[in-house]
């Protein structure tokens, strides 16, 4: 067989194990991870290392499995776009057909695994997430309305409570305000994104915000949904799963969030296109440390609660 005769694209032996474990998103599924970690561990039913340990495995194999169906699907998408025209498919090392048997295969083991290891109420949770990131956001919300980081932004906020199940074996308040949280930071946090990626955007067809309301509508729905996020995750600090160690790390994180969303309110595009956009790319990057010291004081409490050091 000659050298023109191989597909490239779908050739298999093109892949390698990192090309496959691209497919699972690694930097979201360590999101995934730690927020399921800190459900798990802010519960108030204490699990066995070795069942937590494996239910948080599970958790992270679904979240991939979301990743690998999500990339699947996306091809398309991901081939225009600039920040991910270099993943695994549209990179033409790994084919569409492997990546939806990787996610389909993942996505099984997963749930039946979770609800082996922990509870089945656990384990509906992890399959309803995988369910609404691949059915729900990626087939439906992604490509035709511009709510879909509002809406789709509720897969990424179930790990917490997924984690918290596993120990409880039910949901709760707390539980609730966990998924609240990461639910409500998720706009603000890809819109501000979207502000300087927005010719991507555009270029795939994807109705962001950014390319069928503006730039200018945007930057106002990142100043009402942070708005809107700062009580809540103040208010969380005075539930069972916080403290003030929590409270005070609110408070600051808050207000400067808050004051990075009138800084992105106040700019025009001929200032930001000047100096390529760096108030929305610093709110984006204080937009990840928002989240994980939040989750981070959530189990700075739980751990220095046996002590009698952590919580009210």
């Amino acid at each position: 067989m000659s050298d023109a005769s191989i597909n490239t694209e779908t050739d298999p032996l093109e892949a390698e194990f990192g090309d496959f474990l691209a497919l699972l998103k690694p930097r979201v599924m360590s999101l995934v991870v730690f927020t399921a970690a800190v459900g798990l561990l802010a519960a108030p039913v204490p699990v066995h290392p070795f069942v937590a340990f494996c239910s948080v495995l599970f958790i992270a194999v679904g979240g991939g499995a979301s990743g690998a169906l999500n990339m699947w699907y996306d091809h398309d998408i991901d081939a225009v776009m600039k920040r991910t025209a270099r993943r695994p498919i549209p990179a033409g090392k790994v084919s569409r057909g492997d990546a939806l048997a990787l996610g389909l295969t993942l996505s099984g083991f997963a749930v039946v695994m979770l609800g082996l290891a922990a509870n089945w109420l656990a384990a509906g949770l992890l399959a309803f997430t995988i369910f609404f990131y691949a059915v729900v956001y990626t087939m439906w919300l992604k490509r035709w309305t511009p709510q879909n980081i509002v809406i789709g932004g509720a897969a990424g906020a179930f790990p917490p409570m997924i984690g918290w199940a596993v120990a409880t074996g039910g949901v709760s308040v707390e539980s609730v305000l966990m998924f609240a949280l990461i639910f409500m930071w998720t706009p603000p946090h890809f819109w501000a994104l979207a502000l300087f990626m927005n010719s991507d955007y555009e270029a795939a067809g994807v109705p962001m915000l950014t390319v069928t309301h503006g730039r200018r509508a945007t930057r106002r729905h990142i100043l009402v949904y942070t708005l809107i996020l700062a009580p809540l995750a103040i208010g969380t600090g005075f539930t069972a799963i916080s403290g003030p160690i929590y409270l005070a790390v609110s408070v600051l994180l808050n207000l400067a969030f808050v004051k990075g969303a009138v800084d992105i309110l106040r700019r025009d595009e001929t200032h930001a296109v000047a100096d390529k956009y760096r108030v929305e790319k610093r709110f984006f990057a204080l937009s990840l440390l928002y989240l994980f010291l939040h989750f981070g004081a959530i189990l700075a409490e739980a751990a220095l609660r046996p002590w009698g050091l952590g919580g009210w």
